[in-house]
């Protein structure tokens, strides 16, 4: 039995997140029934993490065994699933990957970005936020500032979720500007549900003048979620990169 890992990208818009759904379709749930499809025998995939609702990945990972040789040894074998696969979803590689290579447990961080525009653009929909330019630039970079002071994030968490700590660890958080629009990027070890839209929609109150960077530092020392800023739409969210030890490719 080989592990291997599949490396692809999805647009989430008419998918119910990542995860398999029992009365709901899931990129999960496609991509097992390709795979499924294309090689005969039912193959089940695990994956990097857990994207909501509407949201894409232009960089996501799902591992999965399989005991025929045709699948490292045909030259074609990403072709052909990618004609089994949507238009919405697409793999671009195949690793051969040592046997206790781990999908999610093995990533060492995960790279988001938010996107907003500022013009109407009907090729952006659910793609990007659209937003007024009448935000504090300045004062929302001052408020990325905040997040290395702490680890503890459960005021961007959803609520009721079944995790056993709240603890992340931020490596890397700010915005960029562009003429006509902004993007959110963040990298983390790992993230909580709903956590990097969460921050945005904060961030947003700091930018508008709702609350204050002060404000901002209470909501996260109180760790109360309704005392955060609104959770900005899904479709502005991509997850960008996830990033592996290079040992556990050494097949």
């Amino acid at each position: 039995m080989q592990r291997y890992f599949l490396q692809l990208s999805y647009k989430g818009t008419r998918y119910h997140g990542w995860q398999v759904q029992a009365n709901a379709q899931s990129v999960q749930s496609v991509l097992d029934a390709a795979l499924e499809k294309l090689l005969r025998v039912s193959t089940p995939t695990i994956g990097c993490g857990r994207t909501d609702t509407g949201v894409h990945a232009l960089d996501f990972y799902a591992h999965f065994d399989c005991v025929k040789p045709e699948v490292a040894e045909d030259p074609d074998f990403i072709y052909h699933l990618n004609c089994v696969l949507p238009e919405d979803i697409a793999v671009s590689k195949l690793h051969k990957m040592i046997p206790e290579a781990h999908a999610r447990f093995d990533a060492l961080s995960r790279t988001y970005r938010y996107d907003m525009t500022f013009v109407k653009n009907p090729f952006l929909k659910d793609r990007a936020m659209l937003l007024r330019k009448n935000l504090d630039v300045e004062a929302m970079k001052n408020a990325c500032a905040l997040l290395f002071e702490y680890s503890d994030f459960g005021c961007f968490s959803k609520n009721l979720t079944q995790v056993k700590t709240n603890i992340c660890r931020i490596m890397e958080a700010r915005w960029i500007e562009e003429e006509d629009r902004l993007h959110f990027l963040i990298q983390a070890d790992r993230f909580l549900r709903n956590m990097v839209r969460a921050i945005v929609g904060t961030m947003l109150d700091v930018g508008r003048g709702k609350i204050t960077l002060d404000d901002m530092r209470r909501i996260i020392e109180e760790k109360n979620r309704s005392a955060a800023g609104a959770s900005v739409p899904a479709g502005g969210l991509y997850l960008l990169h996830v990033a592996y030890p290079p040992e556990i490719f050494s097949v």
